[in-house]
């Protein structure tokens, strides 16, 4: 994705002839420049600064026409007449941030004169052209500051890191290995629907046809694995060469080598599995979803396709960033009064991108599936604050629900407990936070992730057109439902007959 582009166009108008114009096309490519070598996660590409109507147009449909285009950022470095400004924003189909800055960052005082503020016109020159995109109602993130503030440039990171992530979730290809868990509501959905607001092709194979490719898969594959665990893990002794259960290590190598090669040639970025439904498959894959997670696909356990979309926005929105995201499930309570806390985990399927320490490779039984005892990783996840969030389809509408959160260590060590786990403190507190999830009708399963915050949930949601209600620090049950019931007149009057 760091060959992604965001076209960075500034407007002007022709009247201020041809001095003024070489001045606002330098001042202009040097802001582009700064955001350029600022470190953001897509590379800044300047373009001509544009005069007339038609060369917006252009320009804006070029960008929504281009693959490689992730968004655009606008400037009004001096006045662009706005009326001009409303074909191409009609048709813009990439997301968009007016930055609202100027030049320079001080202002030479005793030196201004009406040269000086007919070049520097941002100020009202910004104010014009957010008129029109309130009138014709195009969807974008505004930022005002000079492109020197740090605190600018991480707002722009956050908004760049979601337009990344709606980039990719335009093109994306999920496979489901069989259907979802039977009787189960909240992993149902309109996937329909979801690829019409989200983009991504949700498709349905059965499970054999994972297992052929399991089956099929060569024994160097399968060796190279092997070393690679043992290089990178913690192996338990019985999974070792000589080991009462090398076989069984040796067949997780297998699934991860079938798993990764029917991904690539299908060219699919997410997938789903279901303990229900594993056909010929000897174990529940455990190890090798937790390592196709790392290396940033979406996945869903029990056939939940809407998390396995959530989760790969999610790495792709934090690829770079320091700690990971995984697939997550609220599991149980720690309920002292005042010391509250969560327990999450799942069956297997917890991706070491949050361990706080090198994973320990195990062999355990599993109570479900009916199957052979699954290997799997096992740790804690690093502390630290944290975002969880859960995608639900309510009917007429997908709702993202987020909570903020701190991970925390254990209080005590989980010496029984052989999956990979997380502790954590929902924000504000246990009880307005669930009471305020459960109000909102999300799900179980989410994706936890300690690389994104809450502006880039927030971005991306506003990119998709989804709905995003977030329990934060700030959250009471009371205000957060009635934030919900707005909402829901909201969306239904957007959708319109």
């Amino acid at each position: 994705m760091s060959e992604k582009t965001v076209w960075f166009l500034t407007g002007s108008q022709g009247l201020y002839g041809e001095d003024t114009l070489r001045q606002v096309a330098d001042q202009s490519q040097r802001i582009a420049g700064t955001l350029a070598d600022s470190g953001l996660p897509v590379r800044i590409e300047w373009r001509p600064v544009l005069l007339t109507a038609d060369s917006i147009r252009r320009a804006l449909t070029d960008a929504s026409a281009d693959d490689s285009v992730a968004g655009v950022i606008t400037w009004m470095h001096t006045f662009s007449p706005a009326k001009m400004w409303i074909g191409g924003l009609s048709a813009l189909d990439k997301p968009l941030l007016h930055l609202h800055t100027q030049a320079d960052a001080p202002l030479p005082w005793s030196t201004i004169d009406m040269d000086f503020m007919n070049l520097n016109q941002a100020a009202h020159g910004d104010r014009e052209y957010a008129h029109i995109n309130v009138r014709v109602g195009v969807a974008r993130k505004t930022v005002a500051g000079h492109v020197s503030d740090p605190a600018v440039i991480a707002r722009i990171d956050d908004w760049a890191r979601a337009a990344l992530a709606r980039a990719d979730l335009r093109t994306l290809k999920l496979v489901r290995f069989g259907d979802n868990m039977r009787d189960v509501a909240v992993t149902e959905g309109d996937k329909v629907e979801a690829q019409i607001r989200l983009g991504a092709s949700i498709n349905t194979y059965g499970v054999n046809d994972l297992v052929e490719a399991v089956d099929g898969a060569e024994e160097s594959a399968i060796d190279a694995l092997v070393n690679e665990y043992e290089d990178v893990y913690t192996v338990d002794a019985s999974l070792r060469r000589g080991g009462e259960r090398h076989g069984s290590l040796r067949y997780a190598a297998r699934i991860e080598a079938g798993l990764r090669q029917f991904l690539t040639a299908g060219g699919y970025g997410a997938f789903t599995t279901n303990f229900e439904d594993l056909g010929g498959l000897r174990q529940l894959p455990g190890l090798a979803v937790q390592r196709l997670m790392a290396d940033g696909y979406g996945f869903g356990g029990e056939g939940d396709w809407k998390t396995a979309l959530l989760l790969r926005a999610l790495k792709t929105a934090g690829a770079g960033r320091a700690g990971g995201t995984s697939f997550m499930e609220d599991y149980t309570y720690h309920l002292e009064p005042g010391k509250e806390l969560i327990l999450g985990a799942h069956m297997l399927e917890v991706c070491p991108s949050i361990a706080s320490a090198t994973p320990s490779c195990e062999i355990h039984p599993l109570g479900i599936g009916g199957r052979e005892d699954p290997v799997r990783l096992v740790f804690d996840a690093a502390p630290g604050p944290a975002i969880v969030a859960g995608l639900a389809d309510l009917g007429d509408r997908l709702r993202i629900i987020a909570n903020e959160i701190d991970v925390v260590d254990p209080p005590e060590p989980l010496p029984a407990l052989p999956v990979a786990r997380a502790v954590w403190a929902p924000r504000p507190d246990w009880r307005t936070s669930v009471e305020s999830w459960l109000t909102a009708g999300a799900p179980h399963h989410t994706v936890l992730s300690c690389a994104i915050d809450r502006e880039v949930l927030t971005d991306l949601a506003d990119q998709l057109g989804v709905e995003l209600v977030t329990i934060g620090a700030d959250t009471t049950v009371r205000r957060f439902a009635q934030e919900l019931r707005w909402n829901a007149a909201y969306h239904r009057l957007a959708r319109g007959l």
